[in-house]
């Protein structure tokens, strides 16, 4: 692949990024942290996100981008759910149906428990035709059983792969607790996620997205390279929260 995010700004990936909201990034990421909100520099509104599974990776990661200008719609079989997280992210944020999440915008973040991909490919193999999917899912054995044993046999990329079929999916904001990603976006210097995708196009928009929630992308490669920062395998790349250097240099990338 030749892509390479070292050598690609946030503007020529995604070029319509708005204004950063600093009241309601600084109420996302906690007290105190206003200062590490950049200033608006941006240029025009852009496509939408979709989240599906909006709890504490969806929810966050959401308001992030909602922070920084994005049209985002938080999804819930439940809507009326969201009322006080939709409120929070901001002017920028409305709430749906996850089938509306789906259809709405550029991409969609996809952050619901592994033991849900079965069913929701299934339900949904129409919709997630030629959509780029984040997804940011992680098997756990005591919940997931034998899609744990699936994954870890043949690599979270090509299992997500299998059960979204059609998808473009990139492997993103996996690597990481919520917790975390709360503590560390917009640091400076930022800290660096993997990412994985076979999808030139897809790739190239999941890295300004990256960006745009605060921190570095690393691309590992193909989506089976996936497995460089797949939970539960021992792998070197997840649970880091380095900078872009240091997580390439240990992802040998």
């Amino acid at each position: 692949m030749t892509f390479d995010a070292r050598q690609t700004s946030r503007h020529d990936l995604f070029p319509g990024i708005a204004a950063s909201r600093r009241l309601v990034l600084a109420m996302a990421l906690g007290a105190g942290a206003a200062s590490l909100i950049p200033k608006a520099r941006a240029q025009g509104a852009t496509k939408g996100i979709g989240i599906v599974g909006s709890g504490k990776i969806g929810g966050l990661i959401g308001t992030l981008w909602a922070a920084a200008g994005h049209p985002v719609l938080f999804s819930s079989r439940h809507p009326d759910t969201l009322k006080d997280l939709v409120t929070a992210a901001g002017p920028n944020a409305r709430v749906g149906t996850p089938a509306e999440a789906l259809a709405f915008g550029e991409a969609v973040l996809l952050a619901i428990p592994y033991n849900a991909y079965p069913d929701f490919g299934r339900a949904n193999v129409q919709a997630l035709a030629g959509r780029i999917v984040l997804d940011a899912g992680n098997t756990v054995r005591q919940r997931d059983g034998a899609l744990d044993d699936e994954a870890k046999a043949n690599g979270i990329g090509a299992t997500s792969r299998k059960y979204l079929p059609g998808a473009r999916i990139v492997r993103a904001f996996n690597s990481l607790p919520a917790h975390v990603f709360k503590e560390n976006a917009h640091k400076n210097p930022p800290i660096a996620l993997p990412i994985a995708a076979d999808d030139p196009e897809a790739l190239r928009i999941a890295v300004a997205l990256v960006h745009d929630a605060g921190f570095d992308a690393v691309v590992t490669g193909g989506l089976d390279t996936a497995i460089k920062f797949q939970m539960g395998t021992g792998s070197k790349g997840f649970g880091l929260a380095v900078p872009a250097p240091d997580l390439r240099r240990i992802l040998e990338v």
